[in-house]
Parts: C-alpha cells; structure tokens; sequence
C-alpha cells in the first residue's frame, strides 16, 4: 500500500508516514463545529483519510454506492447535510454507512501523534492560557464527532468516553536569543519549546523498535549540513544533569521530542536567553560524506566554542527513542569525561529501611544485565523491611572526585525501561503518566517520570557498588576482595546480550558504557583508576549481583541473590 504524501498546510501538517500532525494556532485556531467543517485543515485530513481508505476497499466496490470511495468535497457536503438535517442527506448513502466512516475517519485522526503549537509573540495571555486554549479544541473536536454521531445513529449516547479528540499534546514555543557563536546562525530561527503540556497515557507508535550500533566521532561540525527552518524543526531545551542541552528535531520525530519531557528537566527560558550550551543535537539532519556509518549518529567536538555536537540522521530506524536518549547521553558523557568526571552505566538507589539506616546503591552494567530486574527483585524480597527507594538515576550518571570526596549524581528525571522489567504495581501505578513506545511489539518501552532535578543533581555518597552479572550461574552476591580483580570485571563490561540492542551472544563493552567512554578510553581510564582507588581506599563495597537473565533467566535465583544483597546492605 502507497503511502499518501504529506499534508503541508500554514495551520496544520500531516505525516502519514510517520503518523504525526502538527496544529499551529497562532496560524487559524476554529472557533465553532461549522468552522472546523468547513475548515481546509478538515478538508485536507479527509483527502488523506480516503486515500488510505481506497487501499482497504474492495476492488469490487461501486464507487457510486460506496461512500468511502467519493471525492472529498461529496465525503464534506454530505457531513454538512447531516450537520444541518438537510432532508436529502441520506439520498445516496445510508446513515450506517456514513456512522461507519466517521467512526474510521475520528479513529485514523486519533492514530496520529497530534502536537498543537502555540508561539508567544509577546508578553500575552497565551502564556496563562496555552492549556485552556487546546482544551477549548479537543472539545469542540469531540462535539463535532458526537453531534455527527447522534444524528446519523437517530439517538443519543448511552455512555460518553471522554478521550483526547483533538490534541496529544500542545507545545508554548517562544524564539530566545541565546550566546550563539560563528557558525551557529544557522539555529536563530528555529523556536524554543518553553512550556509543554501532554495528555498521558501517550500510546506511541514509530517505525523502529531496537537501537543498532555506537555513535562515532566526525571530523566536520554537523551545522554546515544543517538547512532546518523554524517551520519544520523544534528545539528543546534540556538541563541533563548538569549539561545545558539545546535538543534540536525535525517535526517528524516530534514522538521522541516529547518522550524528552518525561525524561529530562525542560530548561527554563531565563536558562537559556544569552547562555551558550554545554551540548546541541541536530536530530533528523543529514551528516557529512566522510561519516563513517551514516546511518547512524554522530558527534563533533567544537573545541573553538567548548560544544559538544550530535548529529542523527533522517531515516526509520532512528525513530526508535532509544537513539535520541542515547545521543543525548553520550554527548553529556563526553563533556563530563572532559571535566574529569566518570560516566557510570547504571541505576544508583537511596534506599530507606524500617530500622532508619538509610544506603545508597549502584547497580551497574550494560542494556539488558539486570540492573532494573534486581531493584525489582530487591522490592519484591523486601516484605516490610524497605519503607522507600528513591530512585537517584535509571540508567546513566556519574562519579566526581573532589580531592578525597568522591559522591554521584544522575542525569535523567525519568526513566525509560522495557515493560517486561516493570512490576505489574509499578507499571499500573504509573500508566496514567507514561509515555508508552510500541507497547503491542518485543522491548516495548514506557518513558515516565521518576524524581526532581534538584535531587537528581544532589551529591550523593555512595554505600556499594555492583556490577550486574548476567552470564554467571552463581547465586548471590559476591564482594572483590582486591582493586584490580575488581575494576577488571567493571572495564571489561561483560554481559549476554538479549535483544536490546543488535547485539547477540556474549559481548564486551569497555566500562559497560558504549556511550563516551567506549568513544574516550585513553581519556576515561585514568578516571576509572582514580574512582575505585577512592572506593577501596574508603572501604565502600564493590562487588557484582548474579542476575541469571543470560542464561535460565530464573526469578527463584534472582530473588535469592536480591536475599544477600538485602541483608548485605542492612549489616554495612
């Protein structure tokens, strides 16, 4: 089946390939069902809606008498007949028929992602009222649907589901000038996501649902490739950890644009005004002829500037959000190497006990080792003896050493993990503010949020420090007993992979992190023999966690090894 092109209007787009529409407000915002029918927007949709349509009908169908087969403007006129209880409005189709039309067509408007925009041009009312604004449309939206509905069904409703008619999610957009170097002009046009609202559970679907390869550097700044304008790219201005990031993306990867709000603290704009970034990502612009892999990501180090520069190519596999998360962590990983600071692969815990002791704990080790599977199995062991954990970082932060303190922070302030890891409490007592990818498909993924930023950039003492042994038949925990065997085990970053990745097998990864250190090993080494010369030096338990997910994948054998790690923790 054909794909229809895109619907390319001043107030509305429409990607069918992608499954992503974009409402501009400021462009025509409707006002009354009459003005949405007779709208050019709706008009557009419809074109595209009975494109699809044909695909799916049969070949025997008489064009006359089947009313998905008319041209747009019989499909309009005879919606208008309906509204307006014409008494030729049924003169040639009948009204189960056309009810079963608008039902397919108000359902194929729901399968996009639709992302209104307002931009503020001053210091106005949209500010305060951006919300209540789409609200107004997502009601109006639905009073069509419904009165369209009742009048060809000859009955009111008999129960009434309140969904997201309209919009998924509405974006504030404002245009900020920030401490832009040579080179940078390119970006001036392009508008900053100031305030962003989104209408969770988000049921999410993109093209690809696994990340392929590592990111690798390239020798050109990805900008002189750059030809976004302000009409069809977005920026996102992201605070992970403490990385000034400034996200930059093509309206078609508007799915992972908004993930990013579950996922990383929005900047403010005073944040942003006159201040130069730490990281920019140009996501969906092409890289540059001496790229190796350019299907993949990549970045550049602009060291006249000190900015770290990703750049992800336009294409399907790249839809998958793991690359936008991975990218945006692999440039945060490469500045803080830069800064001396050691990038950990992982999920660090402050956990709380009934008795009052109050430990923090990494959980280290590459995708698919058992970090996120030990924490639930910790839980789950558990019983009474936990009142709370707090989760400090999901999946990457890092370790600083300030002359003899050595203390973590995280990056993200949410997390982004496979369904099949969640708990069905966890999973439940989160749905209504997830962002889920793929939820039907194998690695179906759930963005939701986790803690604040301010407690995620606290410095945190570290109480142990596990490696996540996934290949291992061994049951429980083990401590090293020397520094070497120890940090051995952590750089060789050995894991069974289990389809996270393109990985298969038993795999190697320096540090278990492909995302900076793999790319910086001369420069993230001696950080490393710095880091666990601090830990054996204070005494902090470092050893590993037999997670059994490489081989038998036994719960029995996991929950035994979260046993020893629970009484371990409570005696330290």
């Amino acid at each position: 089946m054909q794909t229809p092109e895109s619907l390319n209007l001043p107030s509305f787009y429409a990607n069918p390939d992608r499954n992503v529409a974009v409402l501009n407000y400021n462009e025509h915002f409707v006002t009354s069902i009459f003005d949405l029918v007779n709208s050019p927007e709706l008009a557009g949709f419809v074109k595209l809606f009975l494109e699809e349509q044909r695909d799916r009908t049969p070949d025997a169908a008489d064009p006359q008498t089947t009313f998905d087969l008319v041209t747009p403007d019989v499909y309009l006129a005879t919606i208008k007949a309906v509204l307006t209880d014409r008494v030729d409005a049924f003169d040639r189709f009948k009204p189960a028929e056309i009810l079963a039309s608008i039902e397919d067509l108000y359902s194929y408007y729901r399968t996009y992602l639709r992302v209104a925009t307002m931009t503020v041009t001053r210091n106005d009312v949209v500010t305060s009222e951006f919300m209540t604004i789409d609200q107004r449309f997502n009601d109006l939206v639905i009073r069509l649907y419904r009165t369209i509905e009742e009048k060809l069904q000859g009955h009111p409703n008999h129960v009434y589901r309140q969904v997201s008619a309209g919009s998924s999610a509405c974006v504030l957009l404002r245009r900020l000038a920030w401490t832009m170097p040579h080179g940078y002009e390119v970006l001036k046009d392009i508008r900053f996501i100031s305030r962003l609202m989104l209408r969770p559970p988000m049921m999410l679907h993109t093209k690809s649902n696994k990340r392929k390869g590592t990111f690798t550097a390239t020798k050109v700044n990805p900008l002189v490739n750059f030809t976004g304008t302000e009409d069809d790219w977005f920026c996102y201005p992201a605070k992970i950890g403490e990385s000034l990031a400034y996200l930059y993306f093509h309206r078609d990867y508007l799915a992972s644009g908004l993930a990013l709000a579950n996922l990383f603290q929005l900047a403010d704009s005073t944040e942003v005004a006159a201040h130069k970034p730490d990281l920019v990502l140009l996501f969906g612009t092409p890289g540059v002829a001496s790229d190796t892999d350019p299907e993949n990501g990549h970045y550049f180090y602009d060291s006249t500037n000190d900015i770290y520069v990703g750049q992800v190519p336009y294409n399907d596999q790249t839809t998958y959000f793991g690359y936008m998360k991975k990218m945006c962590l692999t440039l945060h990983n490469l500045h803080m190497i830069a800064q001396k600071r050691l990038p950990i692969h992982g999920s660090m815990m402050k956990i709380t006990f009934a008795n009052g002791q109050t430990k923090t704990v990494v959980f280290f080790g590459d995708s698919g080792a058992g970090k996120s599977e030990s924490i639930e199995a910790l839980q789950e062991v558990a019983d009474d003896q936990i009142v709370s954990m707090e989760t400090i970082f999901d999946d990457m932060g890092s370790f600083t050493l300030n002359g003899q303190d050595l203390y973590a922070q995280g990056t993200e302030t949410g997390a982004f993990v496979r369904l099949d890891d969640l708990s069905s409490e966890v999973a439940f007592n989160n749905m209504d503010r997830g962002i889920y990818m793929n939820p039907e498909q194998k690695n179906a993924r759930v963005i939701i949020p986790a803690n604040t930023w301010p407690r995620v950039v606290a410095h945190h003492h570290i109480d142990m420090w596990v490696y996540a042994n996934n290949y291992d038949d061994a049951v429980g925990i083990h401590r090293f007993d020397d520094q070497q065997t120890a940090k051995a085990t952590f750089v060789a970053g050995k894991r069974k992979a289990l389809g996270t990745t393109d990985e298969v097998g038993m795999s190697t990864t320096f540090f278990a992190n492909p995302f900076g250190p793999v790319q910086e090993q001369a420069a993230t080494q001696p950080i490393i023999d710095a880091v666990f010369d601090r830990l054996f030096a204070d005494g902090v338990y470092v050893g590993e966690i037999y997670t059994h997910l490489g081989n038998d994948k036994s719960q029995d054998k996991l929950n035994e090894s979260a046993r020893e790690l629970l009484a371990v923790l409570l005696a330290i």
